[in-house]
């Protein structure tokens, strides 16, 4: 294969609208170029008149856009001199930071719930070589303590305080633009921590040439593009929070969230202002779902469409049905939905909610016959 043919990551594609020093090496692992895959028969079984897509985000090499903007932290902090990395997770940045701190040569820590992590994301941190300190308290904890610990050694910290994490995120907002030749009417977003609906606002802000928003606050305005603008225009930002981890909405952060989408169960988000700027500058909101509702999306997008997500990322498309349905979001709008990770991040909750299609029957062809029957009566009725 011609290496003018062979797709290198997101820093060899946006290395000039990202603030890497020059010659740095990017520590790619193919991240990026993610699908966009637009909704038809979702839109089509709840009555809704919506140009609707999904930004596949699981796809990404670890399974999730933690990777996004993990391959430009740890291309900065490879290019810095550092050896080690180190991060607070709920799972997804845990396995991210693992890989990628692997593919660099480095080492790599992370600190867990314990307990509260789902097995898929934890498997990977450990099979990438981390070495993973399960901490009695949640990611708020063990973020507090990330800091602790990167100001007496010689760490450098991925977790999204870190700008280059935003810097590598903002990239998805240029793939949607470019696909869609424009930028959405709305985008729907889960928020747990905050930075990804922030990451998302500067790559549209940038997109639109723009650049007073406060993205350069994040990197002493070295992310001022060399490109020109993509569009002229930028959409209205909408996070959802899972009810029981919704500072947003609380006004303050929450002592101890709880949700079964464990990727947003945060009571701290670290990227509150920006998260907020990002809202009110494009005349958006942030709304709270129940786990219920959450959960429900998660199956009728993968049983109608095909696309199985984890259940946080299930939120901006249950938040997006919901406000579709209340005509918050007009209909007609041509609306994106990003889904953070893959559900195969969290297998023990999709499984739970098989009840009555695991189906135990003999090796007999008349009893597969029957069962088989049935289906067909149930699913054609």
């Amino acid at each position: 294969m011609s290496a003018a043919n062979r797709y290198t990551g997101l820093i060899d594609r946006y290395r000039d609208r990202l603030p890497l020093p020059e010659g740095a090496r990017a520590v790619s692992l193919g991240e990026g170029a993610t699908p966009l895959i637009r909704l038809e028969n979702l839109p089509r079984r709840l009555g809704l008149e919506v140009e609707w897509y999904v930004k596949f985000e699981g796809l990404n090499p670890t399974g999730s856009f933690k990777d996004r903007g993990m391959t430009v932290a740890v291309s900065q902090a490879l290019a810095e001199g550092r050896r080690a990395v180190v991060c607070a997770s709920t799972g997804n940045t845990s396995a991210s930071a693992a890989a990628y701190a692997a593919r660099a040569g480095m080492a790599a820590f992370v600190l867990i719930p314990e307990g509260r992590i789902a097995l898929g994301k934890l498997a990977q941190a450990v099979m990438h070589g981390a070495r993973v300190l399960q901490i009695q308290g949640n990611f708020d904890q063990g973020l507090r303590l990330v800091r602790a610990l990167a100001e007496e050694l010689p760490l450098a910290i991925v977790n999204s305080i870190n700008p280059y994490r935003l810097q590598g995120q903002k990239t998805i907002a240029f793939e949607i633009v470019e696909a869609l030749g424009r930028a959405p009417d709305y985008h729907t977003l889960p928020v747990g921590n905050a930075g990804n609906i922030s990451a998302h606002w500067i790559g549209y802000s940038e997109s639109a040439g723009i650049w007073e928003t406060g993205a350069c606050t994040h990197c002493a305005g070295r992310c001022l593009l060399q490109g020109a603008p993509l569009t002229d225009r930028r959409p209205v930002m909408v996070g959802y929070q899972a009810r029981g981890a919704a500072p947003f909405l609380q006004g303050a952060p929450v002592a101890e969230p709880e949700t079964v989408a464990t990727a947003i169960r945060i009571g701290d988000p670290q990227s509150w202002n920006q998260a907020w700027a990002a809202v009110n500058e494009s005349g958006g909101w942030f709304d709270a779902l129940d786990d219920e509702a959450i959960l429900a999306a998660q199956r009728l997008l993968a049983e109608t469409e095909g696309v199985f997500c984890e259940p946080a990322s299930a939120a901006a498309v249950a938040g997006a049905m919901r406000d579709l349905e209340r005509g918050r979001i007009p209909a007609g709008s041509l609306l994106v939905s990003t889904l953070t990770g893959h559900g195969l991040k969290d297998p023990d909750i999709a499984l739970r909610q098989t009840e009555g299609r695991l189906l135990s029957v003999p090796a007999e062809l008349a009893a597969v016959r029957e069962a088989v029957r049935a289906g067909l009566e149930e699913t054609c009725a």
